[in-house]
């Protein structure tokens, strides 16, 4: 039997079945534009091309020690490695490859951990001073535009409040809140991986929420959010939203998902558990949680600072 050329066509098929794993698309974009380096690199360094019979761990720990004499980061390294695993199991599965998973064993490259990037209190207090300042200015010299700053105002204090993902954020349906003059609910029915999950609202979270619902056009789509076209809200509406307020609170471009990363990283610094935080989140496990707990810039220099008192 002739051995297998790892073609366009596998490549395809391995995206395929990332896609039908319901792993995101930058995910899996980035697994295979790994797998399609490491080919280029094989191809150059054993001058012959890459198939299933020539995918061996002898390979990835050639391939491992030059990405080393490279200077790769050691994220970058261990990112490239676990793509080609997956890239690995999906073969075995598909019947192109019959031995063990070659990836097996290969250790991952050392690397300090990183913490995400949030906002500080300040910054956060900046950020909200900003929304506001921005819907009174939309409110009294572009009525017509005051819907969508209410509707992006609530978005971004939500995602402050809550620390929803934009994908969570975009699948809220009016249903899915609840709110009343004491308390609040956030429902997440789909998140990742499926899970449901029950976030309470707090009285700003609230606030933001019904102020926009008060002027929310009747129409027939079911979204929490929805968009000028009357249809509802996209993942890059929720992006821009963010971005616009946080260049003119003067910020620089701030994603999203940096508000997520804040909620959580608030909680911890007012003394909330792991357990707590990570149900919050919809994390499966703590471990993911615990980014925030590894100390950021900031924490460091403030650290450092109480030398002095």
């Amino acid at each position: 039997m002739n051995p297998i050329e790892i073609t366009d066509q596998q490549m395809q098929e391995f995206g395929a079945a990332l896609v039908a794993k319901e792993r995101s698309p930058i995910t899996i974009r980035g697994y295979v534009s790994d797998v399609r380096l490491f080919c280029t690199w094989h191809l150059r360094k054993y001058r012959e091309p890459l198939t299933f019979e020539n995918l061996t761990a002898a390979a990835l720990r050639a391939y491992k020690q030059h990405l080393l004499e490279e200077q790769a980061k050691p994220k970058t390294v261990n990112r490239r490695l676990a793509s080609l695993a997956a890239f690995a199991d999906w073969a075995r599965q598909a019947g192109y490859l019959n031995d063990r998973n070659p990836a097996q064993g290969i250790t991952k490259v050392p690397q300090a951990p990183l913490s995400p990037r949030w906002l500080d209190h300040k910054q956060q207090a900046a950020l909200l001073r900003t929304v506001e300042k921005e819907v009174q200015a939309a409110i009294r010299r572009y009525p017509r535009l005051q819907v969508a700053y209410l509707r992006d105002a609530a978005i971004v204090c939500l995602m402050l409040n809550t620390g929803l993902r934009v994908k969570e954020v975009v699948g809220l349906r009016l249903k899915d809140v609840l709110l009343n003059e004491r308390k609040g609910t956030v429902i997440v029915r789909q998140g990742k991986g499926g899970k449901r999950r029950e976030i309470p609202l707090n009285a700003q979270a609230r606030k933001a929420l019904q102020d926009y619902l008060d002027v929310r056009p009747e129409v027939t789509a079911d979204g929490f959010f929805v968009g000028q076209s009357n249809q509802n809200v996209q993942e890059k509406t929720v992006q821009r939203a963010v971005k616009r307020f946080a260049e003119a609170a003067g910020m620089g471009d701030i994603s999203a998902h940096v508000l997520r990363h804040t909620f959580a990283k608030s909680l911890i610094d007012k003394g909330v558990t792991l357990e707590k935080v990570a149900a919050l989140l919809g994390h499966t496990s703590l471990e993911t949680t615990q980014i925030y707990i590894t100390p950021g810039e900031r924490d460091l220099e403030e650290a450092v600072t109480k030398l002095e008192a």
